[in-house]
């Protein structure tokens, strides 16, 4: 763990390396593994959350699009029942096979209280998920190290595959939208 205070005057001193950092630099200590933690000097205060939104907050505007645009107005519609959920995720990116048992558990159970499947074909879907997604992650173990490789192989799509996927959706609606009106034209006219 790496401790950073934070002054007064905004400076962050990494107390491991004993120097002064920038944000930049705790991006780097975290990208390379590291779990930080970030104190007011004064106060003892924890900042730590304060200082990773920062970080996220300067790549998005770096990268001009760091983070889809629907991702940002989720966490600000949501508040902070989302940024737990998601601090809870990143806080433990190595235990990615638990992380997607909770994620197929939340899904499936989405779907038995909305009505579209039977309690009975949810728990048999869980099941089946679970053991598949556990069975690729653990054959896998080793071969790759990148958070999204490991979501490649459990047939998570990518965002350019769902950006398809939702253009695919929009033009079956408008399809479907536009034989119900011809449908509902033919009936007034039948009567």
């Amino acid at each position: 763990m790496v401790t950073i205070k934070r002054y007064p005057n905004r400076k962050l001193y990494n107390t491991v390396a004993r120097k002064y950092v920038t944000l930049e630099g705790v991006a780097e200590l975290i990208r390379s593994g590291h779990e930080i933690e970030v104190f007011e000097n004064e106060s003892g205060e924890d900042l730590t959350a304060l200082i990773l939104t920062q970080i996220i907050y300067e790549q998005e505007k770096k990268k001009g699009g760091f983070l889809p645009r629907s991702v940002l107005q989720s966490l600000v519609q949501s508040g902070g029942e989302t940024l737990n959920n998601l601090r809870s995720g990143l806080s433990y990116p190595l235990n990615l096979v638990s992380h997607v048992d909770d994620e197929i558990r939340r899904r499936v159970e989405g779907l038995v209280k909305g009505g579209e499947i039977a309690l009975e074909d949810g728990q048999a879907m869980v099941q089946k998920l679970i053991s598949n997604a556990s069975e690729v992650l653990n054959r896998e173990e080793g071969k790759t190290t990148d958070f999204f490789d490991r979501l490649k192989l459990l047939g998570v799509p990518s965002r350019s595959e769902l950006d398809d996927l939702k253009r695919q959706i929009e033009t079956l609606e408008a399809a479907l939208s536009a034989l119900t009106e011809a449908e509902d034209d033919g009936d007034e006219l039948a009567e």
